[in-house]
This record gives C-alpha cells, sequence and structure tokens, in this order.
C-alpha cells in the first residue's frame, strides 16, 4: 500500500514507520476475520483495514474527525490481526502512530478527558492500593459496574525466604498487588520449588502501558526510563538471568521497550536489552516441568483457559501453558470455539468501551463453560478480573492453580 505523506509528517519518526508499516499492506482483508469489534459491529471501518485505510489519511494530510477517533478508540489493539496477516503488518505499532496524530488534532470532549487523565493517574499511583482496598471492604454495597472491577480480596500468602544461585527479576506491577497479590506471591513460591529466587527492584514501577495507550505517550516513556534504570545494576552486573513477566499486558510491553525507546540516544542500547531479557513465566515452564514434576498433585476437573491476546498475540507464545500444565497432570482445555478472540479486558477498554467488552467478555465465558470447568485460568490480571465479573466460577491465574498443587510441599 503506497501513501504520499503529508509534510508535516515527512522525514519525522511516526512518518518514517508508518509508511513502513503501509507498505507491507495488501489489503487483502484476513484480518477482518479474525477482529473482535468487526465481528460484533459489522463495519469496515471497525476492522483493521478499514482502521489502516483511516490512518493513511491522516498521514496524508486528511483531517480526522471524532469519528476517526471512535473508530481507533473502538480498537482493542489485541493484535489479533498481526497473528492473521500473511505480509507481517504491525498494525500495533501503526495504530500508536495513528492515535497520537488523532488526539493531537482533535479535542476530547470535557467529560471524556477527565475519565481518561484519571485513569492514567490513578491506575499507576501509589493511592491505588488504599483506594482498592477501600472498595473491597464495601465491596457488597457497591452498584454492580464498580462491583465488577473490584474483584473480592484475597490474601497474599507467604513470600518465599530461600535464597538461590539462580536470580530473576520480577515486575510487582501497578494494579497486580492490590487487585490479586497472590500473583505474585505463588509465582515467587513456584520459582523457589524449582531453585530459581524472585527478585523485585525497589524502584521499579508500572510498566507504562497504560499511560502509552490514553494519550500519554511521553509519560510513558519516563516510567520505562525509570524501570530501565531500577532494573540496570543487576541486568548489567549479571546477577539475574532473566525479567519474568506474569502478567502477559506488561510482558508484550517491556518486550517492547527497545522500539518504543529506540531514538533515545540515552536509553535506545539499554531498552534493547532489557527487551532481550524479558520473559513470560510460560516460557519458563517448559523447563520448571521436569524439576517440579514429581511434587505436583494435581486436582482433579476441567480447567478452562483462556489464553490472552497479550500472550498469544502481542508475545506470538502460544500453547506452552496448556501443554506444560497437561503435562503435570492437569486436565486444561481451550474452548474449541474463538480462543483466539479477545474476552474485552484489554487494559482499560472495558471501562472505556462497555458496550463492546461486556458482549465479548459474555461470548468468551459462554464457550469457555461448554468446558464445564471447574475453574477457569488465564495470565493477565485484566483478563482474569473482567472474566471473574461474569461467572461465579473462579477465575485465577495459571501459576496459582500450579502453586496450590505445590503448596503441601513447599510450605515452609
Amino acid at each position: 500500500m503506497q501513501t504520499e505523506l503529508a509534510p508535516e509528517f515527512q522525514g519525522t519518526a511516526d512518518g518514517r514507520e508508518a509508511e513502513a508499516i503501509l507498505r507491507k499492506c495488501v489489503h487483502c482483508g484476513f484480518c477482518t476475520a479474525t477482529c473482535p469489534t468487526y465481528q460484533l459491529l459489522g463495519d469496515e471501518l471497525d476492522g483493521p483495514r478499514g482502521r489502516i485505510y483511516l490512518i493513511k489519511q491522516v498521514l496524508e494530510g486528511k483531517q480526522p474527525t471524532r469519528s476517526t477517533q471512535l473508530h481507533l478508540d473502538r480498537c482493542l489493539t489485541c493484535r489479533n490481526c498481526e497473528s492473521t496477516c500473511p505480509s507481517g503488518v504491525q498494525y500495533g505499532h501503526l495504530v500508536d502512530i495513528g492515535r497520537k496524530i488523532v488526539d493531537q488534532k482533535v479535542p476530547r470532549p470535557t467529560l471524556e478527558r477527565a475519565v481518561r487523565w484519571t485513569l492514567k493517574e490513578a491506575l499507576p499511583s501509589a493511592l491505588f492500593a488504599p483506594a482498592m482496598k477501600l472498595g473491597q471492604s464495601v465491596r457488597g454495597l457497591l452498584p454492580a459496574q464498580l462491583q465488577a472491577k473490584v474483584p473480592a480480596p484475597r490474601p497474599a500468602g507467604r513470600w518465599p525466604t530461600r535464597s538461590h544461585a539462580r536470580k530473576v527479576l520480577m515486575l510487582a506491577g501497578c494494579v497486580q498487588p492490590s487487585m490479586a497479590p497472590n500473583i505474585n506471591s505463588a509465582t515467587a513460591r513456584v520459582l523457589d520449588a524449582a531453585g530459581i529466587e524472585a527478585v523485585i527492584a525497589k524502584n521499579a514501577g508500572c510498566c507504562g502501558a497504560v499511560k502509552f495507550h490514553l494519550d500519554d505517550q511521553d509519560g510513558a516513556r519516563a516510567q520505562m526510563r525509570a524501570n530501565i534504570d531500577a532494573w540496570w545494576p543487576q541486568v548489567d552486573s549479571g546477577a539475574v538471568e532473566a525479567i519474568v513477566m506474569n502478567a502477559s499486558g506488561c510482558g508484550v510491553t517491556v518486550r517492547e521497550y527497545g522500539h518504543i525507546l529506540k531514538d533515545d540516544p540515552a536509553y535506545a542500547a539499554r531498552a534493547e536489552r532489557i527487551s532481550a531479557l524479558t520473559r513470560d513465566l510460560s516460557e519458563l515452564l517448559l523447563e520448571l516441568v521436569p524439576l517440579l514434576k514429581a511434587r505436583v498433585s494435581a486436582p482433579r476437573g476441567v480447567v478452562a483457559y483462556h489464553p490472552p491476546c497479550t500472550l498469544q498475540h502481542g508475545q506470538k507464545l502460544r500453547g506452552g501453558v496448556e501443554q506444560n500444565l497437561r503435562a503435570l497432570g492437569f486436565d486444561i482445555q481451550v474452548a474449541q470455539n474463538e480462543s483466539h478472540l479477545c474476552c474485552g479486558s484489554a487494559g482499560t477498554y472495558s471501562v472505556l468501551q462497555p458496550e463492546l467488552a461486556y458482549p465479548l467478555r459474555d461470548r468468551k465465558l459462554g464457550h469457555l463453560n461448554q468446558l464445564h470447568p471447574a475453574a477457569i485460568v488465564s495470565a493477565n490480571i485484566g483478563c482474569i478480573t473482567h472474566l471473574q465479573s461474569g461467572t461465579e466460577t473462579p477465575v485465577r491465574h495459571w501459576v496459582e492453580l500450579l502453586d496450590a498443587a505445590l503448596a503441601p510441599e513447599t510450605a515452609a
């Protein structure tokens, strides 16, 4: 797909990258069939091909409108289209550029601006934890819409105290420690059982995804630089062998630090190294199987697994969780229909686009419930919280399932 950039974009980093991405697009439309919003709305402009044309028009100088902004806002950035695309179009990078340009040219209504600002400032804030704790204390009194965003409190359990020669860095995350603290401690316990020590750098915080996708790419880059600074002493000294992510949304973002900071002379090389060292927890699972197999007592009953988009499409990691948990004795199954489609969580999407997010959730749960599961597992805090809001079946991170099966052997 050829494009002639408007003068204002010629020679800019965004313009060059967008032009290179558009050049790969052959307008085949394969992506449309696997786009969740197109499945719901049936509008070409609410599918990847239509959005690509909208972005192309803006780059060629056409003035975007609120309608342009709405169609880009409706995109979940699930990257299913990237998995489908035979030409390797990096749609996720293109839509980031398109949104940034459109938001600069199209003012949002005051209320919409306020909601987005609150989300991007509150979620990574130190105030989020006490706010979540307060919400959980009065959860039964909250309206249903708020209850859906406030999970019932669950204890984190103990953090292992043993030291191991093998060490990995782990990002605590911004919302996960407050919403589901057991995910991090379960991760540390499972790694400890396999002889690996999980280390959390004191000054590392939000991965930057929340701000990056809410009109504040500069603020996101500042968070990314802060994380790199926090991790660098242990990375540079070789004290850790990897940076392990147990929230796949954070994982896909940190894997892209090298790309996002490629034009930053002070951080480009470090960001590239951080990205190269980043591994999803599921990537470690393969080597953990022989170390843990004799110690796992898998529960009976079907476990339905929802692979997050950030894992299967964003990080291109497919099949590892279910295959290796089966090797450990779990009866883990993936929905026979639409396991590739997004559940509708997508970061703050379920707050900003509830009219699309909840039908996608219910559609996903409908397929998962056909498995008659005793539990549902996933690999991202957003998916877990969103799915749990629509079902009485317990929804957990898969590492919590594995940790529970190891609990009798690993208790101190």
